[in-house]
């Protein structure tokens, strides 16, 4: 979710991204040749306590003109630590967005059962537009600061306010310069080419959350005799790119934040909050309601309410935290734990994530250009699904005004793709799981382990030993999950059960993802 141009010479793709017979007489552009990376020290701390080095590589603002104008990714490496005859190749990581920086996920090898990862090179990197790399993205960095109009445009003034903050990002985005216009996810896919070149491997393994899982199809079709093994976590509808996909989130976060009010509600001994899951529910629009006329603390307001919950959706990690949260407001007026969970997920001044992720998903692909069908479409989502509809709705309206020119999808095909392993939470909210079955339809060399049951968005090296255990199997052999007739998963395993809650001034503890890969997928939760 965080919730998705240049001509790309070598597989024949042209600024909207699909793959046409090249012009008669046209002459074909130098393939562009990067420089080795020159490693030198990281400035981040956990870089350097993973025993990492980071380098920038320069690539071309504009592949159509590898002579042209650079821009400069920053890339981080934690090299292998076996034996080099048995040394397995580069790993790229990326935890999506688009917008998310993988700089630190370099050192997420360790992470990996089993020593699984010490055969490789991690290697992580900003893409462009993003964190350390060159330039950077940031339009307007007080976008989301408190105080913004309710989410529900329930009058005409509302939705002019919101219509007007949107083209207002839109146009200081314009002010940007040239990079607006070659942020595409094609044009991404040529960086990690530049970063294969740069590190001198035939071929790249490749691991990609959410939104990665979409770069990681498009590169394999643009690239595919260069991928060798491949992990995608929370799999992306190549169909759905990008306004349908949104309006399908909406329906499927409506879905889990019911069963994390269903959850409360089980544990009413501890949060008095409601004994079902419908009572949960009523007291959170009530004081969603109440908040959009009377803020907490004069800054948590109905938008604030509605975002610092939205993690909820993505997973069972932040259940407790937020029930207490709740139940804290309600029941004592406490207002600075929802300040601190907002501002956790929403740091003051910051938009590069957001930028970025505007940038390549309104150009990716033409959304409608008609308010109208925008306004009729996202009232008829939220009737059926209240929660989340109109906070996503505005959080991609920049799109229906952005300056830079849009181009058409990849059509995703993955049939040369050597092998793939898919891995899908089957009631995922940011990437629904028709995205995995789809994906395991193109890509016909894969295999899908699904989670029946599961909430959790991107959830791999978590501590599920039986989904982490077939990663690590899979990332030291080669061998994937025997793929079975149909249209279904090829194997699966349980969730991780439902947290408990912790005792009143404890922490709940439970297996979960390391941090360093936690911190990258929850900075693209919108």
């Amino acid at each position: 979710m965080k919730r998705i141009a240049s001509a790309a010479m070598a597989a024949g793709l042209l600024a909207g991204g699909l793959a046409l017979a090249p012009v008669a007489g046209a002459a074909k552009p130098p393939e562009f040749q990067p420089a080795p990376i020159q490693w030198g020290p990281c400035q981040d701390e956990s870089l350097q306590k993973a025993g990492a080095e980071c380098g920038m590589l320069d690539v071309p603002m504009d592949y159509a003109d590898p002579a042209g104008e650079k821009i400069s990714l920053a890339v981080s490496r934690v090299k292998h630590t076996v034996p080099d005859a048995q040394y397995q190749g580069p790993i790229l990581v990326n935890p999506g967005g688009p917008g998310g920086s993988g700089l630190r996920l370099a050192a997420l090898g360790p992470s990996v059962p089993k020593d699984a990862g010490r055969a490789y090179d991690w290697i992580g990197f900003d893409p462009r537009g993003v964190g350390s790399s060159v330039p950077a993205l940031s339009c307007d960095p007080n976008h989301f600061s408190y105080n913004r109009p309710d989410y529900v445009p329930v009058t005409p003034e509302l939705e002019k306010q919101w219509l007007d903050k949107s083209e207002g990002y839109a146009r200081a985005c314009g002010a940007r310069g040239k990079l607006l216009e070659h942020v595409k996810t094609t044009d991404s896919v040529q960086d990690m080419e530049s970063i294969r070149k740069a590190l001198g491997a035939e071929q790249i393994n490749y691991y990609g959350f959410s939104y990665g899982t979409y770069l990681g199809q498009v590169y394999g079709t643009m690239f595919p005799e260069r991928l060798r093994r491949v992990v995608m976590d929370g799999v992306v509808n190549v169909n759905d790119v990008w306004y349908q996909a949104n309006l399908n989130q909406d329906v499927a976060f409506d879905r889990n934040i019911n069963i994390f009010f269903d959850w409360v509600a089980r544990h009413d001994a501890v949060y008095h909050l409601g004994a079902t899951g419908a009572d949960v529910s009523k007291l959170f629009y009530d004081q969603r309601a109440k908040l959009d006329r009377e803020p907490a603390g004069g800054i948590i307001g109905s938008d604030e309410w509605t975002d610092l919950f939205l993690q909820a959706g993505y997973g069972q990690t932040g259940w407790d935290a937020r029930a207490k949260a709740f139940a804290g407001w309600v029941h004592d007026g406490a207002w600075e734990p929802l300040k601190q969970l907002y501002d956790k997920a929403n740091p003051p001044g910051e938009d590069g994530g957001f930028a970025v992720y505007n940038a390549v998903q309104c150009t990716d692909v033409q959304w409608p250009k008609q308010w109208k069908q925008w306004e009729e479409d996202n009232w008829a989502t939220h009737a059926k699904a209240p929660y989340q509809t109109w906070a996503n709705a505005w959080f991609n309206a920049p799109c229906l005004f952005w300056p830079a020119k849009a181009g058409k999808p990849v059509d995703v095909d993955g049939s040369k793709v050597g092998s793939a392993l898919l891995i899908s939470e089957e009631l995922d909210a940011a990437t629904p799981f028709p995205g995995a079955l789809e994906a395991r339809r193109r890509l016909p060399n894969s295999s899908l382990i699904s989670l029946p049951g599961g909430t959790t968005h991107s959830g791999s090296l978590g501590g599920n030993a039986c989904l982490d255990g077939q990663i690590a199997d899979y990332l030291a052999t080669g061998k994937l999950p025997e793929r079975k007739e149909g249209e279904g998963p090829d194997t699966t395993c349980q969730p991780l059960p439902q947290p408990e809650p912790a005792a009143v001034g404890a922490v709940a503890v439970r297996p979960q993802q390391p941090a360093i890969l936690q911190e990258a997928l929850q900075a693209n939760q919108h």
